[in-house]
Protein backbone atom coordinates (compact mmCIF):
# COMPACT_ATOMS: atom_id res chain seq x y z
CA UNK A 1 0.00 0.00 0.00
CA UNK A 2 1.15 3.53 -1.02
CA UNK A 3 1.52 5.62 2.28
CA UNK A 4 0.34 9.11 2.32
CA UNK A 5 3.54 12.07 2.23
CA UNK A 6 2.00 12.86 6.17
CA UNK A 7 2.38 9.01 7.10
CA UNK A 8 5.36 7.63 9.01
CA UNK A 9 7.59 5.97 7.29
CA UNK A 10 9.54 2.88 8.71
CA UNK A 11 12.47 3.77 6.19
CA UNK A 12 12.33 7.50 8.10
CA UNK A 13 12.38 5.63 11.23
CA UNK A 14 13.74 7.97 14.22
CA UNK A 15 14.94 4.58 15.59
CA UNK A 16 15.65 2.51 18.56
CA UNK A 17 17.06 3.54 22.04
CA UNK A 18 19.53 0.45 22.13
CA UNK A 19 20.72 0.24 18.17
CA UNK A 20 20.26 -3.61 17.02
CA UNK A 21 20.37 -5.19 13.42
CA UNK A 22 16.84 -4.74 11.75
CA UNK A 23 15.39 -7.57 9.99
CA UNK A 24 15.40 -8.40 6.85
CA UNK A 25 11.70 -8.83 6.01
CA UNK A 26 9.72 -7.11 8.47
CA UNK A 27 9.74 -3.26 8.70
CA UNK A 28 10.71 -1.49 11.88
CA UNK A 29 6.63 -1.15 13.11
CA UNK A 30 5.73 -4.67 12.05
CA UNK A 31 8.20 -5.76 14.47
CA UNK A 32 7.70 -3.67 17.23
CA UNK A 33 3.89 -4.80 16.78
CA UNK A 34 4.81 -8.58 17.12
CA UNK A 35 7.13 -7.71 20.27
CA UNK A 36 4.05 -6.32 22.15
CA UNK A 37 1.88 -9.05 21.22
CA UNK A 38 4.42 -11.50 22.29
CA UNK A 39 5.64 -9.47 25.83
CA UNK A 40 4.31 -11.07 29.14
CA UNK A 41 2.03 -7.62 29.88
CA UNK A 42 0.34 -8.06 26.60
CA UNK A 43 -0.82 -11.99 27.48
CA UNK A 44 -2.11 -10.77 31.21
CA UNK A 45 -4.69 -8.54 29.76
CA UNK A 46 -6.85 -11.06 28.78
CA UNK A 47 -7.61 -11.72 32.43
CA UNK A 48 -7.86 -7.80 33.42
CA UNK A 49 -11.37 -5.50 33.35
CA UNK A 50 -12.69 -3.52 30.72
CA UNK A 51 -15.61 -2.58 31.55
CA UNK A 52 -16.66 -5.42 34.47
CA UNK A 53 -16.42 -9.51 34.36
CA UNK A 54 -18.12 -12.02 36.13
CA UNK A 55 -16.17 -15.32 36.64
CA UNK A 56 -18.85 -17.27 34.84
CA UNK A 57 -19.34 -14.26 32.33
CA UNK A 58 -17.25 -15.90 29.03
CA UNK A 59 -18.73 -13.47 26.78
CA UNK A 60 -17.66 -10.22 28.30
CA UNK A 61 -14.80 -8.08 27.11
CA UNK A 62 -11.69 -8.26 28.68
CA UNK A 63 -8.39 -5.56 28.01
CA UNK A 64 -7.36 -8.52 26.02
CA UNK A 65 -10.83 -8.61 23.64
CA UNK A 66 -10.78 -4.81 24.07
CA UNK A 67 -7.32 -4.08 22.52
CA UNK A 68 -7.70 -6.40 19.54
CA UNK A 69 -11.18 -4.76 18.34
CA UNK A 70 -9.14 -1.17 18.82
CA UNK A 71 -6.36 -2.72 16.72
CA UNK A 72 -9.14 -3.81 13.71
CA UNK A 73 -10.82 -0.64 13.87
CA UNK A 74 -7.75 1.42 13.97
CA UNK A 75 -6.38 -0.43 11.02
CA UNK A 76 -9.24 -0.13 9.11
CA UNK A 77 -9.02 3.62 9.32
CA UNK A 78 -5.29 4.30 8.79
CA UNK A 79 -5.56 2.10 5.71
CA UNK A 80 -8.44 4.63 4.39
CA UNK A 81 -6.41 7.39 5.52
CA UNK A 82 -3.14 6.58 3.94
CA UNK A 83 -0.81 6.08 7.31
CA UNK A 84 1.52 3.10 8.00
CA UNK A 85 -1.10 0.39 9.43
CA UNK A 86 1.72 -1.51 11.44
CA UNK A 87 2.30 1.36 13.19
CA UNK A 88 -1.13 2.27 13.78
CA UNK A 89 -1.84 -1.30 15.21
CA UNK A 90 1.36 -1.20 17.31
CA UNK A 91 0.16 1.71 18.99
CA UNK A 92 -3.48 0.66 19.66
CA UNK A 93 -2.48 -3.09 20.92
CA UNK A 94 -0.10 -1.60 23.28
CA UNK A 95 -2.29 1.56 24.77
CA UNK A 96 -3.50 -0.61 27.54
CA UNK A 97 -0.71 -2.25 28.26
CA UNK A 98 -0.16 -0.01 31.58
CA UNK A 99 -4.12 -0.28 33.18
CA UNK A 100 -3.72 -1.95 37.09
CA UNK A 101 -6.05 -4.99 37.70
CA UNK A 102 -9.89 -3.70 38.28
CA UNK A 103 -9.87 -0.77 35.44
CA UNK A 104 -10.08 2.43 36.58
CA UNK A 105 -11.51 1.38 39.85
CA UNK A 106 -7.96 -0.23 40.19
CA UNK A 107 -6.18 3.03 38.80
CA UNK A 108 -7.98 5.64 41.13
CA UNK A 109 -6.95 3.40 44.36
CA UNK A 110 -3.52 3.34 42.93
CA UNK A 111 -3.15 6.81 41.89
CA UNK A 112 -4.78 7.80 45.23
CA UNK A 113 -1.76 5.39 47.24
CA UNK A 114 1.30 6.91 44.78
CA UNK A 115 0.23 10.38 45.43
CA UNK A 116 3.20 10.67 47.88
CA UNK A 117 5.35 9.61 45.43
CA UNK A 118 4.27 11.03 42.12
CA UNK A 119 0.94 9.21 41.57
CA UNK A 120 0.20 6.40 39.07
CA UNK A 121 -0.85 7.06 35.38
CA UNK A 122 -1.70 4.07 33.31
CA UNK A 123 -0.37 5.43 30.03
CA UNK A 124 2.79 6.60 31.40
CA UNK A 125 2.87 2.70 33.56
CA UNK A 126 2.46 1.38 29.50
CA UNK A 127 5.76 3.26 28.37
CA UNK A 128 7.48 1.98 31.52
CA UNK A 129 6.34 -1.20 30.67
CA UNK A 130 8.03 -1.45 27.12
CA UNK A 131 10.95 0.64 28.01
CA UNK A 132 11.77 -1.06 31.13
CA UNK A 133 9.59 -3.86 33.00
CA UNK A 134 9.52 -6.49 30.19
CA UNK A 135 12.83 -8.08 30.84
CA UNK A 136 13.36 -10.58 28.07
CA UNK A 137 16.13 -9.84 25.92
CA UNK A 138 19.93 -10.40 26.66
CA UNK A 139 21.07 -6.65 25.61
CA UNK A 140 17.97 -4.38 27.11
CA UNK A 141 15.51 -3.72 29.78
CA UNK A 142 12.10 -3.61 28.22
CA UNK A 143 11.01 -4.01 23.72
CA UNK A 144 13.45 -1.33 22.62
CA UNK A 145 10.45 -0.42 20.29
CA UNK A 146 11.30 2.63 17.77
CA UNK A 147 10.62 6.59 18.73
CA UNK A 148 7.55 6.60 17.03
CA UNK A 149 5.65 3.32 18.71
CA UNK A 150 6.95 4.92 22.34
CA UNK A 151 5.76 8.46 20.63
CA UNK A 152 2.10 7.28 20.17
CA UNK A 153 2.04 5.21 23.07
CA UNK A 154 3.18 8.09 25.18
CA UNK A 155 0.89 10.98 23.75
CA UNK A 156 -2.13 9.25 21.32
CA UNK A 157 -4.41 11.35 23.67
CA UNK A 158 -2.67 14.41 22.57
CA UNK A 159 0.16 16.49 23.86
CA UNK A 160 1.36 15.65 27.81
CA UNK A 161 1.52 19.02 29.55
CA UNK A 162 1.92 20.45 33.21
CA UNK A 163 3.31 18.32 35.29
CA UNK A 164 4.51 14.84 33.92
CA UNK A 165 3.66 11.43 35.04
CA UNK A 166 7.23 10.43 37.10
CA UNK A 167 7.12 7.35 34.22
CA UNK A 168 7.09 9.64 31.19
CA UNK A 169 9.62 12.28 32.72
CA UNK A 170 12.08 9.28 33.37
CA UNK A 171 11.92 7.98 30.27
CA UNK A 172 11.73 11.67 28.74
CA UNK A 173 14.96 12.56 30.16
CA UNK A 174 17.10 9.68 28.37
CA UNK A 175 14.71 9.37 25.11
CA UNK A 176 13.13 12.52 24.19
CA UNK A 177 9.78 12.18 22.69
CA UNK A 178 8.39 15.66 22.46
CA UNK A 179 5.60 15.14 24.74
CA UNK A 180 4.21 18.61 24.02
CA UNK A 181 3.05 18.66 20.32
CA UNK A 182 0.73 16.24 19.03
CA UNK A 183 1.25 12.40 17.97
CA UNK A 184 1.82 11.25 14.55
CA UNK A 185 -1.58 10.28 12.65
CA UNK A 186 -1.28 6.58 12.96
CA UNK A 187 -0.90 7.43 16.77
CA UNK A 188 -4.85 9.77 16.55
CA UNK A 189 -6.16 7.01 14.81
CA UNK A 190 -5.72 4.51 17.20
CA UNK A 191 -6.71 6.87 20.20
CA UNK A 192 -10.10 7.48 18.28
CA UNK A 193 -10.51 3.26 17.64
CA UNK A 194 -10.36 3.19 21.43
CA UNK A 195 -13.24 5.45 21.62
CA UNK A 196 -14.99 3.66 19.04
CA UNK A 197 -14.46 0.62 20.50
CA UNK A 198 -15.37 0.85 24.23
CA UNK A 199 -18.33 2.76 23.32
CA UNK A 200 -20.04 0.23 20.90
CA UNK A 201 -18.96 -2.58 22.97
CA UNK A 202 -19.87 -1.39 26.35
CA UNK A 203 -23.89 -0.96 25.08
CA UNK A 204 -23.41 -4.97 23.93
CA UNK A 205 -22.16 -5.61 27.24
CA UNK A 206 -24.57 -3.99 29.24
CA UNK A 207 -27.73 -5.39 27.11
CA UNK A 208 -25.85 -9.26 27.79
CA UNK A 209 -25.62 -8.03 31.38
CA UNK A 210 -29.23 -6.77 31.60
CA UNK A 211 -28.65 -3.62 33.18
CA UNK A 212 -30.58 -1.73 30.75
CA UNK A 213 -32.74 -2.95 27.79
CA UNK A 214 -33.44 -2.14 24.14
CA UNK A 215 -35.91 -0.19 24.44
CA UNK A 216 -33.99 1.70 26.40
CA UNK A 217 -31.35 1.96 23.95
CA UNK A 218 -33.69 2.65 20.98
CA UNK A 219 -34.37 5.86 22.93
CA UNK A 220 -30.82 7.45 22.95
CA UNK A 221 -29.78 9.30 19.52
CA UNK A 222 -27.54 7.53 17.40
CA UNK A 223 -28.63 4.19 18.42
CA UNK A 224 -32.61 4.80 18.48
CA UNK A 225 -32.32 5.70 14.46
CA UNK A 226 -29.97 2.91 13.89
CA UNK A 227 -32.75 0.36 15.21
CA UNK A 228 -35.08 2.27 13.53
CA UNK A 229 -34.19 1.14 10.56
CA UNK A 230 -32.90 -3.07 10.99
CA UNK A 231 -36.72 -2.66 12.64
CA UNK A 232 -38.01 -1.40 8.64
CA UNK A 233 -35.41 -3.60 7.34
CA UNK A 234 -36.06 -6.80 9.09
CA UNK A 235 -39.51 -6.43 10.73
CA UNK A 236 -39.89 -9.21 13.42
CA UNK A 237 -36.26 -10.22 13.59
CA UNK A 238 -34.82 -12.19 16.51
CA UNK A 239 -34.26 -10.08 19.53
CA UNK A 240 -30.52 -11.16 19.50
CA UNK A 241 -30.03 -10.66 15.60
CA UNK A 242 -31.95 -7.21 15.94
CA UNK A 243 -29.57 -5.79 18.95
CA UNK A 244 -26.71 -7.26 16.65
CA UNK A 245 -27.55 -5.63 13.46
CA UNK A 246 -27.85 -2.27 15.24
CA UNK A 247 -25.33 -2.30 17.35
CA UNK A 248 -23.34 -2.98 13.88
CA UNK A 249 -24.94 0.06 12.31
CA UNK A 250 -24.14 2.30 15.37
CA UNK A 251 -20.14 1.19 15.01
CA UNK A 252 -20.14 1.73 11.39
CA UNK A 253 -21.30 5.41 11.92
CA UNK A 254 -18.79 6.18 13.98
CA UNK A 255 -16.06 4.81 12.03
CA UNK A 256 -17.32 6.48 8.78
CA UNK A 257 -18.00 9.89 11.02
CA UNK A 258 -13.92 9.94 11.86
CA UNK A 259 -12.89 8.82 8.49
CA UNK A 260 -14.84 12.54 7.10
CA UNK A 261 -13.63 14.70 9.82
CA UNK A 262 -9.86 13.41 9.12
CA UNK A 263 -10.42 13.83 5.35
CA UNK A 264 -11.70 17.59 5.84
CA UNK A 265 -9.04 18.12 8.41
CA UNK A 266 -6.10 16.87 6.49
CA UNK A 267 -7.23 18.68 2.72
CA UNK A 268 -7.51 21.31 4.95
CA UNK A 269 -3.54 20.99 6.09
CA UNK A 270 -2.43 19.41 2.96
CA UNK A 271 0.44 18.24 5.46
CA UNK A 272 3.64 17.23 3.68
CA UNK A 273 5.27 15.32 6.33
CA UNK A 274 4.89 13.71 9.69
CA UNK A 275 5.73 16.94 11.12
CA UNK A 276 3.30 18.89 10.01
CA UNK A 277 0.33 16.79 11.67
CA UNK A 278 2.72 16.92 15.01
CA UNK A 279 2.85 20.55 14.54
CA UNK A 280 -0.84 20.93 13.39
CA UNK A 281 -2.16 22.50 17.10
CA UNK A 282 -4.93 20.47 16.73
CA UNK A 283 -5.87 16.92 16.22
CA UNK A 284 -6.51 15.64 12.66
CA UNK A 285 -8.54 12.69 13.88
CA UNK A 286 -11.29 13.20 15.57
CA UNK A 287 -15.73 12.95 15.93
CA UNK A 288 -17.36 15.71 14.48
CA UNK A 289 -19.06 18.19 16.91
CA UNK A 290 -22.99 16.67 15.91
CA UNK A 291 -21.82 13.20 16.03
CA UNK A 292 -19.78 13.80 19.34
CA UNK A 293 -21.97 15.65 20.73
CA UNK A 294 -24.61 12.99 20.52
CA UNK A 295 -21.73 10.67 22.04
CA UNK A 296 -22.18 12.26 24.89
CA UNK A 297 -25.65 11.63 25.62
CA UNK A 298 -24.97 8.23 24.88
CA UNK A 299 -21.92 8.36 27.64
CA UNK A 300 -23.92 9.85 30.54
CA UNK A 301 -26.14 6.79 29.72
CA UNK A 302 -23.91 4.44 30.60
CA UNK A 303 -22.51 6.26 33.60
CA UNK A 304 -25.68 6.10 35.12
CA UNK A 305 -26.95 2.90 34.16
CA UNK A 306 -23.63 0.95 33.93
CA UNK A 307 -20.58 2.35 35.38
CA UNK A 308 -22.44 3.33 38.82
CA UNK A 309 -24.93 0.56 38.66
CA UNK A 310 -25.63 -0.57 42.55
CA UNK A 311 -23.88 -3.60 42.39
CA UNK A 312 -20.73 -1.99 40.39
CA UNK A 313 -20.47 0.93 43.16
CA UNK A 314 -20.55 -2.13 46.14
CA UNK A 315 -18.13 -3.91 43.89
CA UNK A 316 -15.86 -0.52 43.48
CA UNK A 317 -15.68 -0.26 47.71
CA UNK A 318 -14.38 -3.89 47.94
CA UNK A 319 -11.58 -4.20 45.04
CA UNK A 320 -10.35 -0.35 45.94
CA UNK A 321 -10.08 -2.02 49.65
CA UNK A 322 -7.66 -4.67 47.71
CA UNK A 323 -5.36 -2.29 46.37
CA UNK A 324 -5.60 0.09 49.47
CA UNK A 325 -4.26 -2.82 51.90
CA UNK A 326 -1.60 -4.83 49.49
CA UNK A 327 0.24 -1.58 48.64
CA UNK A 328 1.29 -0.68 52.47
CA UNK A 329 1.82 -4.76 53.01
CA UNK A 330 4.06 -5.02 50.58
CA UNK A 331 5.69 -1.02 51.62
CA UNK A 332 6.01 -2.67 55.32
CA UNK A 333 7.37 -5.66 53.85
CA UNK A 334 9.03 -5.68 50.85
CA UNK A 335 10.34 -9.63 51.34
CA UNK A 336 6.95 -10.77 50.08
CA UNK A 337 7.62 -10.02 47.01
CA UNK A 338 8.58 -12.48 44.46
CA UNK A 339 11.89 -13.66 44.11
CA UNK A 340 13.24 -12.11 40.89
CA UNK A 341 11.52 -8.30 42.60
CA UNK A 342 13.88 -8.40 45.22
CA UNK A 343 17.07 -7.24 43.64
CA UNK A 344 15.32 -4.37 42.69
CA UNK A 345 14.55 -4.04 46.13
CA UNK A 346 17.62 -4.15 47.34
CA UNK A 347 18.34 -1.64 44.33
CA UNK A 348 15.87 0.80 45.56
CA UNK A 349 17.35 4.16 47.01
CA UNK A 350 14.70 5.26 49.62
CA UNK A 351 10.69 5.16 49.99
CA UNK A 352 10.08 7.00 46.68
CA UNK A 353 11.73 4.28 45.12
CA UNK A 354 10.44 1.27 47.05
CA UNK A 355 6.47 2.26 46.62
CA UNK A 356 7.34 2.61 42.89
CA UNK A 357 8.25 -1.12 42.86
CA UNK A 358 5.44 -2.14 44.15
CA UNK A 359 3.22 0.29 42.63
CA UNK A 360 4.87 -1.71 39.37
CA UNK A 361 4.15 -5.00 40.87
CA UNK A 362 0.04 -4.57 41.95
CA UNK A 363 0.00 -2.94 38.51
CA UNK A 364 0.65 -5.94 36.97
CA UNK A 365 -1.59 -8.27 38.27
CA UNK A 366 -4.44 -9.83 36.39
CA UNK A 367 -7.74 -9.14 39.04
CA UNK A 368 -7.83 -12.95 39.95
CA UNK A 369 -4.44 -12.60 40.74
CA UNK A 370 -4.87 -9.68 43.10
CA UNK A 371 -8.07 -11.17 44.67
CA UNK A 372 -5.78 -14.04 45.43
CA UNK A 373 -3.37 -12.71 46.72
CA UNK A 374 -5.42 -10.35 49.07
CA UNK A 375 -7.37 -13.39 50.21
CA UNK A 376 -4.12 -15.07 50.66
CA UNK A 377 -2.43 -12.81 52.64
CA UNK A 378 -4.57 -11.12 54.12
CA UNK A 379 -7.58 -12.55 53.94
CA UNK A 380 -11.23 -11.24 52.85
CA UNK A 381 -12.70 -11.03 50.02
CA UNK A 382 -12.60 -14.33 47.48
CA UNK A 383 -12.17 -14.57 44.13
CA UNK A 384 -15.14 -15.54 42.63
CA UNK A 385 -17.87 -12.94 41.52
CA UNK A 386 -16.79 -9.52 40.80
CA UNK A 387 -18.29 -6.84 38.83
CA UNK A 388 -15.89 -4.12 37.79
CA UNK A 389 -16.59 -0.56 36.39
CA UNK A 390 -14.97 1.52 33.48
CA UNK A 391 -14.89 5.42 34.88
Amino acid sequence: MTLAKYACDPGQSRGRLYAEEESTFRSCFQRDRDRIIHASAFRRLRHKTQVFIEHEGDYFRTRLTHSIEVAQVARTIAGVLGLNVELTEAVALAHDLGHPPFGHTGEDALDTLMAPYGGFDHNAQALKIVTSLERHYAEWDGLNLTWESLEGIAKHNGPVTGELPFALSEYSARHDLELGTYASGEAQVAALADDIAYNHHDLHDGLRAELFSTDELAELPLVGPCFARVDELYPGLNYYRRRHEALRRFFGILVEDVITVARARLAELEPGSVSDIRGAGRPMVQFSTEIWEQLKVIRAFLFARMYRAPAVVEMRVQVTQVIEELFPLFMREPERLPKQWRKDVQEAQGEVALARIVADYIAGMTDRFALLTHESLIGGIAADSYVLPRT
